[in-house]
């Protein structure tokens, strides 16, 4: 996977992510860098900011591992907090009802392009 961006969008081939996989990128919101990942859950496409809602820390303790051993939800390394691939809401741990914070993925052709 080649990714392209400017730092305020993110892009990607659409076809290098395959079902079950995630990948990770920065995106520049003002003069911040914002880590986030992009995650194919069933053949679509979902983006979120690289935060647990509960501690603020990344989601991810080893590079890029964001699913659960079943590949059915989104993991918190840190805390346990499991969440809905699709939608980012936390269905169990320690933030119930809370949500990471989604990116804008629009397709563009054969390309994937994230905005904050």
């Amino acid at each position: 996977m080649e990714p392209t961006g400017s730092g305020a969008t993110w892009s990607c081939a659409a076809e290098a992510l395959e079902p079950g996989q995630t990948t990770k990128f920065e995106l520049l919101r003002g003069d911040r860098r914002i880590p986030a990942f992009l995650v194919n859950h069933r053949g679509l496409h979902h983006a979120y900011v690289n935060r647990c809602p509960h501690a603020g820390t990344p989601l991810d303790w080893w590079p890029n591992e964001f699913f659960t051993l079943d590949g059915r939800h989104l993991i918190c390394a840190t805390h346990g907090a499991v969440f809905a691939p699709d939608t980012g809401l936390c269905l169990a741990g320690p933030c119930p009802g809370a949500r990471l914070e989604r990116l804008e993925v629009a397709r563009r052709g054969d390309e994937l392009v994230v905005r904050p």
